[in-house]
């Protein structure tokens, strides 16, 4: 329910119930109704812009700290989990999806570079599915040869991740951590550590390419509107993150 919720709140889908819902609006309310089904349309148009959605993301993705500090370096890598799509002929019934593979590969990069232990973190996301920590944790086995140390499956949100990876790693002696995501969802990630007692290195997965000069970064095009949705859905949790 939390998640048709949110995906109802954020674009596109919420600039097309808006705009069905202006068109309906009738009576001494008319004008206010075909306002409204204007400004979700020009919204909509907006969001469909690479110069719009993706400048959102890019803002996101600066000022993160690459470089681990050079007298409290990682001791560990912590992978939060993203998404896992269901899948019948995989064992678990579900496999890790485009955004969780991503993440995995950048860990598993990161241990063989570094040599230091996987921590992976994630609930569950889908009724009657193995938690995503698990899905993480059999792929990094069968698909990268990478076990991890330590599985973290009862979190529900990154701010929980953030928490309970923690718990599990100050009771082992870690207190500098590499933190591997997406780099639009680090600046949010970086957030929900920062009461922990952990100090953490940004590891993000590939950072997105600068927008050039082009004029066609002004043509909507209806993969960018998922781009607005990550964006957006990033700024909110940010904001609210600040606030706790």
């Amino acid at each position: 329910m939390r998640g048709v919720l949110i995906g109802l709140a954020l674009p596109p889908t919420c600039f097309v119930v808006l705009i069905v819902a202006g068109m309906l609006i009738g009576g001494s309310w008319r004008r206010f109704g075909r306002r409204l089904t204007w400004a979700s349309l020009i919204a909509l148009i907006l969001f469909g812009m690479p110069a719009v959605s993706y400048s959102m993301l890019l803002a996101l993705e600066t000022g993160l700290p690459l470089e681990p500090p050079a007298d409290h370096p990682p001791q560990a890598i912590i992978v939060l989990g993203g998404e896992v799509i269901r899948a019948r002929q995989e064992q678990l019934g579900v496999r890790p999806g485009l955004l969780t593979l991503d993440r995995l590969r950048t860990g598993a990069a990161l241990h063989r570079r570094t040599g230091l232990p996987i921590l992976v973190t994630g609930g569950t996301t889908q009724h009657n599915t193995p938690t995503v920590a698990i899905v993480m944790q059999k792929s990094l086995i069968d698909d990268f040869q990478t076990p991890p140390r330590w599985v973290e499956s009862k979190s529900a949100n990154t701010w929980q991740n953030a928490h309970l990876t923690a718990n599990i790693l100050r009771a082992e002696g870690i207190t500098s951590v590499y933190v591997v995501t997406h780099a639009w969802h680090m600046r949010r990630a970086l957030l929900a550590f920062r009461d922990t007692g952990i100090t953490v290195t940004a590891a993000p997965t590939s950072l997105d390419d600068p927008l050039g000069p082009d004029w066609t970064d002004f043509v909507p095009r209806s993969g960018v509107w998922q781009t607005g949705y990550f964006a957006l859905h990033e700024w909110i949790g940010y904001a609210w993150y600040l606030r706790r």
